[in-house]
């Protein structure tokens, strides 16, 4: 079975125990996620769920974990009580492993260089993205951006990396009212990674239309220097234009999105950018 909507692995859940087993690996996936849960385990215990067995290189893959209490937040409008509950843990995520482990880490899936390459390919092949007017000028104020220095100079990080999710999806943000906290789950991207553009992709990723979770809010709650907060706003129209550049009526992420998501992801662009 599947553990809910969002989820793309085959998951078996027990009462005590989740075994996930991998339809996709090409990428590293369960190698990721077991390097990641294994570390946590012993840096920042009950962050994540705990590594109990892995079967790494059959087919498929296959990795058992404990299985954690609580539901996912996305779907949810996140409350002032989940929004410092998930500061807190992406404080304590990218705190508690010291950087010469982290420095050891393979890069993430997904990380600055990557992501505005990708943002710049997109762009340059002028996705069909409708004629909507406000569309058009966020295509136009958007590919100003990329075509600029700005986007390059992220690509070079000034602080210690942290180990991180490389997914925003607020799919893989867990809320116990119970204890009152929150966990992450869904490792198989994840990597030594550069703090501003992770918690850009928490506050971009498009998961955040279902649902709400006020980025600005969670932001406040979170240390970071003035410096590296300005970092987090331009990831933060990067990760945006990401999204926005795959939201055309053939667009790849347009099937997995309602009615109306484009010209809602226009206005985010245009706000982050203006």
């Amino acid at each position: 079975m599947t553990a809910d909507r969002f989820s793309t692995h085959d998951l078996e859940l027990g009462d005590d125990i989740v075994i996930k087993r991998y339809t996709s690996w090409h990428r590293g996936e369960p190698h990721r996620e077991w390097a990641a849960l294994q570390l946590l385990a012993q840096h920042a215990p009950g962050l994540a769920p705990t590594p109990v067995r892995a079967t790494l290189n059959a087919r498929p893959p296959t990795i058992m974990m404990t299985r954690l209490p609580g539901r996912v937040l996305r779907g949810e409008h996140a409350t002032d009580e989940q929004i410092c509950a998930m500061a807190a843990a992406l404080n304590r995520l990218h705190k508690a492993i010291p950087t010469h482990v982290v420095a050891a880490v393979e890069p993430a899936a997904s990380c600055p260089t990557v992501a505005v390459a990708k943002a710049r390919a997109r762009a340059d092949q002028h996705p069909d993205l409708g004629e909507d007017p406000r569309v058009r000028q966020a295509f136009q104020a958007g590919t100003a951006w990329l075509s600029s220095a700005n986007p390059d100079k992220l690509t070079t990080n000034p602080l210690p990396p942290v180990l991180g999710l490389a997914d925003g999806n607020h799919a893989n943000v867990l809320w116990d009212e119970h204890e009152g906290r929150v966990r992450f789950i869904d490792w198989e991207d994840s990597g030594r990674n550069d703090r501003a553009f992770e918690l850009a992709e928490v506050c971009e990723h498009i998961s955040r239309l279902d649902g709400t979770l006020e980025a600005e809010q969670l932001l406040a709650h979170l240390d970071m220097a003035p410096s590296e907060a300005e970092r987090v706003h331009e990831f933060r129209r990067l990760i945006a234009l990401g999204w926005f550049l795959q939201l055309g009526p053939t667009g790849p992420a347009t099937p997995h999105n309602p009615v109306g998501t484009l010209e809602r992801q226009a206005d985010r662009v245009l706000y982050l950018l203006g």
